[in-house]
C-alpha cells in the first residue's frame, strides 16, 4: 500500500534531507531565464527563452502554488506553518526573478535595435504609423473587444488565466469608471507589423497589440461616455488549475471532464501579476473586486505581461538570430522498401528524436494499417498533436479491417480539451476507446501491433519516453523502441488488458509497471548495487529524468551513496535530492541540460558488476508516476542499442556548455571547464553521433566494464 500523499509531502519540506520541490521548480526555471542572458545563444532564441520562462512560471502557480495553498486550508499546527513560510519562500524567490526577467527584457530589447528590429509603444509612434495602428485598430481589433465595467451592481465578471487584460481608468465627464478590457492576442497574435519610422528608425517595427488598445483606448468608449482622459495597466490571472470530477453525477467520463474544464475558468484566483505603476486606487479596487487574500501572490512587474507570448516572437533578420537548423538524421534500415516488419524482427530499433524524424513511427501505424497480415493495433494517447497523423492512421487501420483499440487519457493537464476531441474523433470513425482508469492517469507510451506469422500472432511493440506527438517531437528529446521482443510483447499486451480490465492484477515477466511493479524493481536494483558495493565491487548507477523528488527513492539514494555507490544525476527539472553533503550523499553529483531541445527521457542503468541494466520508460522518480499512474519501464536487451544509450548518456554527463551542476543549494553554476578540455556541447555531439556514429574524445566510460571485486570499496572510479 502507498503511503499518503498528503504525509509524504509533509515530510518533502524536511529541509536537513530534502530541497523544497517547489523552489526546485523555481530553481529549473532560473536555469530557462540563464539561457534568455546568455549571449552565445542567437538573439530571436533569447527573446523567445523570455516566452518559455513565463509559460512555465504561469504553469507553477496553476499547479505547484495552487497545492501549496490547498495544503495551507487543510492542514493546522506546525504543519500550517510549515507550508505557509514555504508559500512566503515561493513568493520570494518570484519576485527575484521577476526583477531578473524584466532586467534581461530592457537588454534584449536593446540589442533587438542593434540588429534594427524595434518594438515601440504607443508614444513613440509617428503620425504616420499612428494612422495605420488607428486604421489596423478600426478594422481589425475593435470588433474583438468587449470591455467590462467594473460596477458594483454587477456579479464579478468570470475572467481566464490564459488572458491578458487590460484595466482601464476613465475620466468621463460623468465621473471617473473603471473597466476591464481582455486583450484577443490568440484570436490576432501578440505582435503586429508597422511601416518604418522615418529618419533614423530603418528596419522593421513592431507593436504590442495591448499598446495598440492603448492608443486607441478612446475610441473603445466612444458614444458611451464623454471621455476626458483614459489610462490602462496591464495585469494577469493563474487559478488553480487542478479537476474535480464529481462522482456523484450520471453522466459520461468525457461529460464529467468537459464539465469540469468549465469549472476550472472560475477556480480560485492564485496569483496577480500587475503592471507596478498602477495606481492604489485601481489596485485596491482590482484586489476588492476579485477577492484575494492573505495567501494569494501578488506579483508587482512591468508594463507587459503573458510574456508566453514570446514564445512566437518572429525573426525579421537573418538566419544568424535563429538556432541553425539540425537536418534530420535517417536510419537506412526504416527507409529501405522492404517489409519494416522485417526490420524490426531483425533488431530492435532505438529512434531519438528530434534527431530522427518522428516520420518513421508514424510509417509504422501506417504500414501495420495496410499490412494484410496485421490484425489488430493498440494505443495509448496522453497528448496528441492538433492534427494528428497518428490519428488518422488509426482510422485508416479501422477502415482496413484491423482491430484499432486507443486508451485516450482525458485527464492529461492542459491537454484536456484537445484529448476530448480527439476521444470524439475516433469513437466517430469505429475505434474502440478506453478511458484509462479512475484515479490513476494513464502516461505510458505504448503501442502494440499483433500481426499472424508462421500460424500464430507475433506481437510488435513501442515503449517510448515521449508522447505520440509530431509537435512536440521537434522540440522535446525523447527515445522509442521498436522491438519485436515476444516477452515484451506479451508484456505490453498485459498492461492493454489491464487498462481494458483493471479489476484484474497482471504479472509481468520483464517489463517494470506502475503501480504495480515499478518502485519494488527500481529499490531492487539499488539494493543490489549497495550489496556490490558492500562486498567490494564497483557499484555505479546513472539516472536520468525530468524530475526526482520521490521520498523513498531519495532516501535508498542517500543509502546507496553511503555504501560507497557511484550515482550520476542528470535531472532536468525538479530534484529534492541534495548531492555532495559529507556523510550523506558525497557519491551523488547531479547536473542539469538546459538547451535548444527540452530534455525528456527516462532512462535509468545500474552497472549489475559489469553487465548493466538499461530501463527506459515513461515514469519519473516522482510519487505520482511510481505509485498513482500507469507508467512502463522497459529493460533493454539488444547489445547495440544499450551501447547507443550508454553512449548518449556519456555525452550528456560530459557536457561542459550547457549543463549546470545540481549541488545542495541549486545556485545553476554552469560547470567548470579547464582550458585545455575541448568544448562539449551534448546536443550538438549527439546529432554528430546519430548522423555519422563517431563519438567525441572523452573519458572512457566504466558503466560496461567489469571489475573484480575489489579490497576497499572506497576507491573512485
Amino acid at each position: 500500500m502507498a503511503a499518503n500523499p498528503v504525509t509524504t509531502r509533509w515530510a518533502d519540506l524536511d529541509k536537513e534531507r530534502f530541497f523544497p520541490r517547489e523552489l526546485s521548480w523555481l530553481s529549473f526555471n532560473s536555469r530557462v531565464l540563464q539561457e534568455a542572458e546568455n549571449p552565445s545563444v542567437p538573439l530571436i532564441e533569447r527573446v523567445r527563452y523570455l516566452g518559455i520562462f513565463s509559460n512555465n512560471l504561469d504553469e507553477f502557480f496553476r499547479v505547484r502554488v495552487a497545492e501549496v495553498r490547498r495544503l495551507i486550508s487543510v492542514s493546522t499546527g506546525a504543519e500550517r506553518q510549515a507550508a505557509k513560510s514555504l508559500l512566503q519562500l515561493i513568493q520570494r524567490e518570484v519576485v527575484s526573478l521577476q526583477r531578473e526577467f524584466d532586467a534581461i527584457y530592457g537588454s534584449l530589447m536593446g540589442e533587438l535595435q542593434k540588429q534594427k528590429i524595434y518594438l515601440i509603444n504607443e508614444t513613440q509612434l509617428d503620425e504616420g504609423q499612428l494612422r495605420f495602428v488607428q486604421q489596423y485598430f478600426r478594422d481589425t481589433v475593435l470588433p474583438e473587444l468587449e470591455p467590462i465595467l467594473l460596477d458594483e451592481a454587477q456579479a464579478i465578471p468570470n475572467l481566464t488565466d490564459e488572458s491578458l487584460y487590460l484595466a482601464v481608468m476613465i475620466k468621463a465627464q460623468q465621473g471617473q469608471r473603471l473597466a476591464v478590457i481582455e486583450v484577443p492576442s490568440e484570436q490576432l497574435g501578440r505582435f503586429i507589423e508597422i511601416s518604418r519610422q522615418k529618419g533614423r528608425r530603418r528596419g522593421t517595427v513592431y507593436i504590442t497589440l495591448d499598446n495598440v488598445i492603448r492608443a486607441c483606448l478612446p475610441l473603445v468608449f466612444r458614444g458611451v461616455f464623454g471621455v476626458i482622459s483614459t489610462h490602462a495597466y496591464c495585469f494577469k490571472f493563474s487559478r488553480d488549475a487542478e479537476l474535480e470530477l464529481d462522482p456523484s453525477i450520471n453522466e459520461s467520463l468525457i461529460e464529467k471532464m468537459a464539465s469540469s474544464l468549465k469549472q476550472r475558468r472560475r477556480a480560485d484566483a492564485v496569483r496577480f501579476v500587475y503592471d507596478k505603476t498602477m495606481p492604489e486606487a485601481l489596485l485596491s479596487a482590482l484586489r476588492k473586486r476579485f477577492d484575494f487574500g492573505r495567501y494569494d501572490s501578488m506579483i508587482p512587474g512591468g508594463r507587459y505581461h503573458n510574456s508566453k507570448d514570446f514564445l512566437s516572437f518572429p525573426n525579421p533578420g537573418g538566419k544568424n538570430l535563429e538556432f541553425k537548423p539540425h537536418p534530420r538524421v535517417s536510419v537506412p534500415e526504416l527507409d529501405d522498401p522492404a517489409n519494416i516488419f522485417d526490420v524490426i524482427r531483425a533488431r530492435d530499433v532505438l529512434l531519438y528524436f528530434p534527431y530522427h524524424p518522428f516520420d518513421y513511427l508514424v510509417d509504422v501505424l501506417k504500414t501495420a494499417a495496410l499490412d494484410p497480415s496485421v490484425v489488430a493495433i493498440k494505443i495509448c494517447l496522453y497528448r496528441t498533436a492538433k492534427s494528428s497523423r497518428i490519428g488518422e492512421a488509426l482510422i485508416n487501420a479501422l477502415h482496413n479491417g484491423k482491430r484499432v483499440t486507443a486508451v485516450v487519457e482525458l485527464a492529461a493537464r492542459f491537454d484536456e480539451q484537445a484529448n476530448i476531441e480527439m476521444a470524439h474523433r475516433l469513437t466517430e470513425a469505429g475505434v474502440e476507446v478506453i478511458f484509462g482508469i479512475p484515479g490513476l492517469k494513464v502516461h505510458c507510451k505504448l503501442f502494440s501491433i499483433e500481426r499472424r506469422e508462421g500460424g500464430g500472432v507475433r506481437y510488435y511493440s513501442h515503449v517510448g519516453t515521449g508522447n505520440f506527438n509530431e509537435k512536440t517531437a521537434r522540440l522535446y528529446t525523447d527515445f522509442s523502441l521498436l522491438t519485436s521482443d515476444q516477452v515484451i510483447g506479451k508484456d505490453v499486451a498485459a498492461v492493454f488488458n489491464f487498462l481494458k480490465f483493471n479489476y484484474q492484477l497482471p504479472k509481468y515477466e520483464m517489463l517494470l509497471v506502475s503501480p504495480h511493479s515499478s518502485r519494488p524493481g527500481l529499490v531492487a536494483r539499488i539494493d543490489l548495487e549497495i550489496e556490490n558495493a558492500r562486498l567490494g565491487s564497483r557499484a555505479m548507477m546513472t539516472l536520468k529524468c525530468n524530475d526526482l523528488v520521490d521520498r523513498q527513492l531519495t532516501l535508498k539514494l542517500y543509502e546507496a551513496s553511503q555504501a560507497g555507490v557511484k550515482i550520476r544525476l542528470v535531472v532536468r527539472g525538479m530534484c529534492t535530492l541534495l548531492p555532495g553533503i559529507k556523510g550523506v550523499s558525497e557519491n551523488i553529483k547531479a547536473i542539469s541540460i538546459i538547451d535548444r531541445y527540452l530534455e525528456h527521457p527516462r532512462v535509468y542503468v545500474f552497472h549489475n558488476r559489469g553487465q548493466p541494466e538499461y530501463l527506459l520508460g515513461s515514469a519519473d522518480l516522482m510519487t505520482r508516476n511510481i505509485d498513482y499512474r500507469v507508467e512502463v519501464l522497459c529493460p533493454i536487451k539488444d547489445p547495440a542499442v544499450q551501447q547507443q544509450l550508454q553512449d548518449v548518456l556519456d555525452q550528456q554527463w560530459q557536457d561542459n556548455v550547457k549543463a549546470r551542476v545540481l549541488d545542495s543549494k541549486q545556485n545553476n553554476h554552469l560547470l567548470p571547464r579547464a582550458k585545455a578540455t575541448p568544448v562539449l556541447q551534448s546536443q550538438e555531439m549527439i546529432h554528430r553521433y546519430f548522423a555519422t556514429g563517431k563519438k567525441p574524445r572523452m573519458p572512457r566510460s566504466l558503466m560496461r566494464q567489469a571489475s573484480k571485486r575489489r579490497r576497499h570499496a572506497t576507491r573512485k572510479d
